[in-house]
């Protein structure tokens, strides 16, 4: 099914998900799952194969964590955001689509993936996103207001690896299925985790949350807030 047949669906997604997107938006999406689809045969970036499925799978999945991004961040605010573990740019690329003024820098340690990500940005006119091949924990930069991830490590790695990226007062996102207990409970000290979020991603029947942390001004392990 070529992505473009997937317009209707795509702009149904974002319609459930109360997110304005406007035809630039959905054209650069759209050429973002192309080019997904096209890469994927060489450079397996992804086990889903089939278009509608990476539209349910992946960009939807991902669609649903802008909203309270926005929340966090503020819309049309200039935020730098960091994705570790990037993969194929989930959920950096569509981050970067749906709010050009953030600047959205995906890392990973596959330089294909990286690769890839460099050339959607270029394709697709990102000017906002960033490709580093690198190993996060060896990263040098200036410190984000949202760390993410969606397929990356446990909770207890994603902090240790990413501390020293965070800019104080700023926070984790962790997308995750189901509420991870046991990470939870290995979190290291000095971590807060101020809401564990539930997420509805349109056409998928699994359970999707986001895991929100931060450095505990207590310097103790915080509470678990639903």
């Amino acid at each position: 099914m070529p992505p473009e047949s997937l317009r209707p669906a795509l702009a149904g997604v974002c319609g459930a998900l109360n997110l304005p997107v406007d035809d630039q938006a959905l054209d650069k999406l759209l050429s973002y799952l192309a080019l997904l689809q096209r890469w994927n045969a060489t450079y397996n970036l992804t086990a889903v194969r089939d278009p509608q499925e990476m539209l349910t799978q992946h960009l939807a999945d991902c669609l649903a964590v802008v909203g309270p991004f926005r929340r966090e961040l503020g819309s049309g605010t200039a935020r730098r955001l960091l994705d570790v573990g990037s993969g194929g740019g989930l959920p950096g690329v569509v981050l970067a689509v749906l709010e050009p003024a953030w600047l959205v820098t995906c890392v990973d340690t596959v330089g294909k993936k990286a690769a890839f990500i460099r050339q959607a940005g270029v394709e697709l006119g990102l000017r906002n996103l960033q490709a580093e091949h690198a190993r996060v924990e060896s990263l040098r930069a200036q410190p984000f207001d949202l760390i993410t991830a969606r397929a990356f490590a446990s909770l207890p790695d994603l902090v240790r690896l990413t501390r020293h990226l965070l800019a104080p007062g700023a926070a984790w996102a962790a997308m995750k299925g189901k509420v991870p207990e046991a990470e939870l409970a290995e979190l290291p000290a000095g971590i807060e985790v101020f809401h564990v979020e539930p997420l509805s991603v349109p056409g998928l029947d699994a359970e999707r949350c986001l895991i929100w942390m931060r450095e505990s001004a207590s310097g103790s392990p915080g509470l678990v807030h639903s």
